[in-house]
């Protein structure tokens, strides 16, 4: 039997509201925000699965989790059916394995370095994925591969376009040679121009890479257009899951139908094309 490339099982993720000292444990109890609620769900290896949500329904703490920046409270998180502890004690090859696209592109890339520091960076956190000798020609074809000029190695992140910015960010995820990528609404800060450009190139990644995807959105029309499954979240649960023709053809919760009512020009320019 086939084992999926990733499986989030029961997972269970809670936040606590500060209380003061001197008040009760049931009362600092009573303070819990609970954020994922029991969620399960499962990529393949060449998957894209959509989670798509309004704010606050929980997919951006089920990522943060997935990549170990959050610790569940219960449930479990599995590579290759071996379960995933906080990221201090993951080995570095399940480290290297799922890496995040965060939503926005400008604060997540330090604006003082230079594309080619922020490159290498990755390669000397992860030693084992660097290029033996020269490192330029491996970052120009990196560079290359998300659809930037070499030209832009020697320009720090505040001197490029939200989009080129995205780029090098999908440039440093894709440094370390990921088997998972979770893109955290990777495109809701680009213009719509933008954001077809940044899917279409990561449907490319897809298939030259062989990259299964976690795509975490909040507008169901984007999820559309990359997703070949679909979770739908609210209130830090999974209400409806399927196959995105099931799911956007036919939607059995009542939540999913106003997510479709809602996305804008649906059956438009599908980047698949």
């Amino acid at each position: 039997m086939s084992v999926d490339l990733l499986e989030v099982r029961d997972l269970r993720v809670s936040f606590g509201r500060r209380t003061p000292w001197f008040r009760s444990r049931s009362a600092r109890r009573s303070g819990e925000f609970v954020a994922v609620d029991g969620v399960s769900l499962t990529v393949a290896t060449d998957e894209i699965v959509g989670v798509v949500g309004e704010s606050g329904s929980g997919k951006t703490t089920v990522a943060r989790a997935i990549v170990g920046l959050v610790r569940p409270d219960s449930g479990a998180v599995l590579l290759d059916g071996v379960p995933l502890g906080p990221v201090g004690r993951r080995t570095t090859a399940q480290q290297r394995a799922a890496q995040m696209v965060f939503q926005d592109p400008r604060s997540s890339l330090s604006p003082r370095m230079t594309v080619a520091a922020i490159i290498d960076e990755a390669w000397r956190t992860h030693p084992s994925s660097a290029p033996p000798g020269d490192r330029t020609a491996a970052l120009h074809r990196l560079l290359d591969d998300v659809g930037l000029d070499a030209s832009v190695a020697g320009q720090r992140a505040d001197e490029l376009s939200g989009g080129q910015c995205q780029r090098v960010s999908i440039a440093r995820a894709l440094a370390v040679r990921p088997r998972l990528l979770v893109c955290d609404e990777a495109v809701s800060a680009l213009d719509v121009s933008v954001q077809a450009q940044i899917l279409r190139l990561l449907l490319d990644l897809r298939e030259r890479h062989h990259l299964a995807m976690l795509f975490i959105s909040h507008d169901l029309g984007v999820v559309h257009q990359i997703a070949d499954r679909i979770a739908v979240m609210r209130g830090g649960v999974v209400v409806e899951e399927g196959q995105a023709t099931d799911v956007l053809g036919a939607p059995r919760h009542e939540y999913t139908r106003s997510l479709l009512d809602a996305a804008l020009e649906l059956s438009g320019t599908d980047s698949r094309e």
